[in-house]
């Protein structure tokens, strides 16, 4: 791992570094830059502790934001960050710093003007995300322990969106394409089958989970057999359920655009009919 020199100390706990294999880089850690001077070395050893990040376009949005964070609120990012990290007990793709930096700041100053960010989908997010929803409830609980500043429910769904986004490394505008996409067809079902369905109710958490799971496979090309004599007796037995399953099918195909496999309508017909039975 070698050893990383101190080019320049920004704050408390961020400064820049050099490294001889990966050149100059940001390193972030609780504390870090405390009382540090200017070409003094610190040991890789010490990383496990430090976050480094390595993309240059990510380095240069995190120094920008440093004149505007306040280096209490920041500690508790680092904090958080660092809990993030273990409770997923993932590599993280970096761009959480600055992502996660810039939404928690801004969410603070909004809530110190008195203005709450009302979050749409909070509802689907916790039951999406529900690993990642518990680990945003303890970020929230850690920046109001060390800052006082107590972040409303809606901030713990934006928070666990960032936590997905950097445990599975995918962007947070596919995330929020997808759970925008979640909140739409469960409103469509609503309305074709006449239904309320009881957003707190496990069926609720079925019935999204089972439409994550469909785009997830569909994204991936992932194929499924289509048991033909279910078919058969579903579009008999059910057709309403199945014809709205087919409708759910064209709106995903074309917000994903991708082929989504005759399959998906069966099993999404069975799910739409035991929901249907269970409230009417």
């Amino acid at each position: 791992m070698g050893e990383y020199k101190v080019v320049k100390v920004l704050n408390n706990n961020v400064l820049i570094g050099s490294h001889d294999s990966f050149g100059e880089v940001v390193l972030i850690g609780k504390g870090l830059g405390f009382n540090r001077k200017s070409g003094q070395h610190i040991d890789a050893a010490l990383v496990e502790k430090l976050f480094v990040l390595k993309n240059e376009k990510e380095q240069e949005n995190y120094i920008k934001l440093m004149p505007f964070v306040d280096n209490e609120l920041l500690e508790a990012i680092i904090s958080s960050i660092e809990l993030i990290k273990q409770k997923s007990n993932s590599v993280l793709n970096e761009h959480i710093h600055v992502a996660l930096t810039d939404h928690l700041m801004f969410a603070v100053n909004r809530l110190k003007k008195g203005m709450e960010m009302k979050n749409p989908f909070l509802i689907e997010t916790k039951a999406l995300y529900p690993f990642e929803y518990e680990i945003a409830q303890e970020v929230v609980s850690v920046i109001g322990e060390r800052t006082g500043i107590h972040l409303p429910e809606g901030e713990i769904g934006f928070i666990a969106l960032h936590v997905h986004s950097a445990v599975m490394n995918r962007s947070l505008s596919e995330i929020n394409q997808h759970s925008q996409l979640v909140t739409h067809l469960i409103n469509m079902i609503e309305e074709q089958l006449d239904i309320k369905i009881d957003k707190d109710s496990i069926d609720y958490m079925r019935l999204v989970r089972h439409i994550r799971f469909t785009i997830e496979r569909v994204n991936k090309g992932e194929v499924v057999e289509e048991p033909e004599k279910i078919t058969f007796l579903l579009k008999e037995e059910y057709p309403v359920c199945y014809n709205l399953s087919w409708k759910i099918i064209k709106v995903m195909q074309q917000t994903l655009k991708k082929p989504v496999y005759n399959a998906e309508a069966v099993y999404l017909t069975m799910h739409l009919q035991r929901l249907q039975k269970k409230i009417n």
